[in-house]
């Protein structure tokens, strides 16, 4: 149901320009389109590099898109229209203010040591929302609620007067947690927020996150390079190479009956516990680097690297379409 979906975003690019050179530059994101419905998470996987943060910041406007539609509930937050050939964008911008946004659109960032402000303690740290959005009538009432927020992510509540380098990297990501939940927001963009800690701790923030889901009826973009830790969170899944979004589908489905070559590719990699299943499995081996986003392929991006590739897919931009209820792919071979 349409009423559902919480965020919608069409045909969205963002460019960043280099300078001294001529053209759109290093083209991190183009022309993505997905919706999230309220409640539910969408993963995200892809190489490193293929433009996974770029989108979610982009979405948030921590970066100013270059074109596309971004429109959270029944608000178009950011439109502008098309881009001509070197890559500026033609037509009116729409762009609301994003203050009264940042209440509702949150981010917990892939590395909570580089994040987290080491002058500020992490009463300060998770206090600043509250103070900018004034959601505390005190001193007592700001106090108290940031002792719920730390009890909350299973710190204690003394730890509001210490400073982030006097704690583990998992304890840091906890105090980023705390600190996006202070406003109370709807949706947020969880940035490969398990990458940087230990195996033994990537599970409690796993289950941390879900658990908090259920209680606070969150919403999340959950981005990671882990497709065995996505499919175990995420509802639906969306798979991107070099920009582009190639398939997006229910986790079930997209795992069981993968459509685009890289996402096979990618399912072929992650580990099985059954030595005798893993025998059995064909690993696919790319050959080859990833292409130049400032220079990418013509036609389908991911041609120079596909094994299935033809002449059609060199030319030819290949439409991102639904092929099955709720499981759609850019791929011409599925033509």
């Amino acid at each position: 149901m349409t009423d559902d979906i919480l965020l919608r975003v069409e045909n969205l690019k963002k460019y960043f320009k280099v300078k001294g050179t001529r053209g759109p530059g290093v083209q991190a994101v183009e022309d993505v389109s997905l919706f999230i419905r309220r409640g539910e998470t969408l993963g995200l996987v892809g190489e490193s590099g293929c433009g996974k943060t770029t989108l979610g910041r982009t979405i948030l406007r921590l970066h100013e898109p270059t074109s596309g539609r971004i429109t959270y509930g029944n608000e178009v937050i950011y439109e502008r229209g098309m881009l001509d050939e070197k890559g500026v964008p033609t037509g009116k911008k729409t762009a609301v203010n994003m203050l009264p946004y940042r209440r509702k659109m949150q981010i917990i960032f892939q590395d909570p040591s580089a994040s987290l402000d080491p002058r500020m303690t992490v009463g300060e740290i998770i206090g600043e929302a509250i103070d900018i959005h004034k959601l505390a009538k005190s001193k007592a009432e700001r106090t108290e609620i940031i002792k719920d927020l730390l009890a909350r992510v299973g710190l204690n509540t003394e730890h509001a007067n210490r400073y982030p380098h006097e704690f583990s990297g998992g304890q840091q990501q906890r105090v980023g947690i705390a600190r996006a939940l202070a406003v109370k927001p709807e949706f947020i963009v969880c940035d490969e927020p398990i990458s940087a800690l230990d195996v033994s701790i990537q599970s409690q923030v796993v289950n941390m996150l879900e658990d908090m889901q259920e209680e606070l009826g969150l919403t999340y973009l959950f981005i990671a390079h882990d497709l065995s830790v996505v499919r175990h969170i995420s509802d639906r899944i969306g798979v991107m190479y070099l920009g582009s979004l190639v398939e997006l589908g229910e986790s079930y489905e997209l795992n069981k009956n993968p459509l685009h070559p890289y996402t096979k590719t990618l399912l072929s990699a992650v580990p099985v516990p059954d030595p005798e299943v893993s025998k059995a499995r064909q690993r696919i081996v790319l050959e080859g680097d990833i292409p130049s986003p400032m220079n990418p392929p013509t036609g389908c991006r991911f041609h120079t690297r596909c094994p299935y590739a033809t002449d059609k897919c060199k030319e030819a931009v290949p439409e991102f379409k639904e092929h099955a209820p709720g499981h759609w792919a850019a791929c011409h071979l599925l033509d």
